[in-house]
């Protein structure tokens, strides 16, 4: 009688590559609905541009590299890089930045350096910071939160579809009449014009400790974040210690001038913190691999991000952190490594 036996690995892990990224994509959804609530639906638009650009893109790469498209195209991988760069564009972005930023995101990010697990740079924020540094205009089309005293008129779903599609918004109204600079844009603007921080709080755009609207949208991203380690797909030591690293950092400037630099609680709810925190800085392949070097990567995006917005020319300094520290995370890789017994 002959046995059948399969091949190795016997023991197979409970999740693949596509089970990861369809909990990301859960992981996603509470801060999703809470975004849309507060500022419109421009971002299901944005996604929806990213999604189709994505998966286009990786079946054209696919294609030349001579790689099966069906079992690539379908593990979500393409998925989540398009709803994460969606996320960080602002719900006005016409379709062809979103598109452009995409491509290059999958095509180049990705797949130039050899796909998916081969990627140096993290894949959206790659597409993210191209489009921030060839476009930054178009990149400031920030709409303010639909709540409280603030003198605004919210576009409709198809409104906003066809500002994204053809450019054009309903008559009498203007980009300057419907977008408003950000709490992260007012705060960089104020403290150049030698304004304190508690001038530039009284803006209607505040809340209690970052910009209305984020700080709901920046607590389900955490709601995410905790499913995600929850499952077991993220590790906590990058997300911890890249906030532990901001806020300290954020906390000895607050505590010696509190009117010259924000609060620990505004950049921990202000921008992509959190976002970055438990979904971007995290991926498996850019980041650091050992436990001591997550915690020194983690850290290193924290103390960039706080450089970049107190000292930098963007507003947000979450995107260029990661890649630079992407960049280093061979060298962190190659000294905290554990130590082989025997030598």
């Amino acid at each position: 009688m002959r046995f059948a036996t399969a091949s190795a690995p016997h023991w197979r892990p409970a999740d693949d590559v596509t089970a990861m990224m369809r909990h990301v994509l859960y992981a996603l959804v509470p801060a999703t609905v809470a975004y849309v609530f507060f500022f419109g639906a421009g971002l299901l638009v944005n996604i929806g541009v990213a999604t189709v650009a994505a998966l286009v893109t990786e079946a054209i790469a696919l294609r030349l590299r001579h790689r099966p498209q069906r079992l690539f195209l379908s593990d979500g991988s393409a998925v989540v890089t398009a709803a994460l760069l969606a996320f960080c564009l602002p719900p006005l972005t016409p379709w062809w930045i979103t598109a452009i930023g995409t491509a290059f995101a999958i095509g180049v990010a990705k797949h130039a350096y050899g796909g998916l697990g081969f990627n140096v740079f993290n894949p959206a924020m790659a597409g993210y910071a191209v489009l921030l540094i060839s476009f930054p205009e178009y990149l400031t089309f920030w709409l303010p939160p639909q709540i409280g005293d603030l003198d605004y008129q919210p576009l409709s779903l198809l409104q906003t579809i066809y500002y994204v599609t053809y450019g054009e918004l309903p008559s009498g109204l203007t980009v300057d009449a419907v977008t408003r600079a950000t709490p992260l844009d007012l705060v960089q603007t104020d403290l150049d014009l030698m304004r304190t921080m508690s001038e530039i709080a009284t803006n209607p755009v505040f809340g209690d400790f970052g910009g209305r609207g984020w700080e709901w949208i920046g607590n389900f991203t955490t709601v995410g974040g905790a499913w995600l380690l929850y499952k077991g797909i993220i590790r906590w030591q990058i997300p911890g210690a890249m906030l532990a690293s901001l806020m300290a950092a954020s906390l000895l400037f607050y505590l010696a001038d509190s009117e010259t630099h924000p609060s620990p609680m505004f950049h921990l709810y202000a921008g992509g913190t959190l976002l970055g925190a438990f979904f971007i800085a995290t991926d498996p392949v850019s980041s650091a691999v050992t436990d001591r070097g997550r915690l020194i990567y983690g850290a290193g995006c924290g103390l960039l991000t706080f450089g970049i917005r107190t000292w930098g020319s963007f507003p947000d300094g979450v995107a260029f952190a990661v890649l630079l520290m992407n960049m280093a995370v061979p060298v962190i890789d190659r000294y905290t490594r554990p130590r082989i017994y025997g030598h």
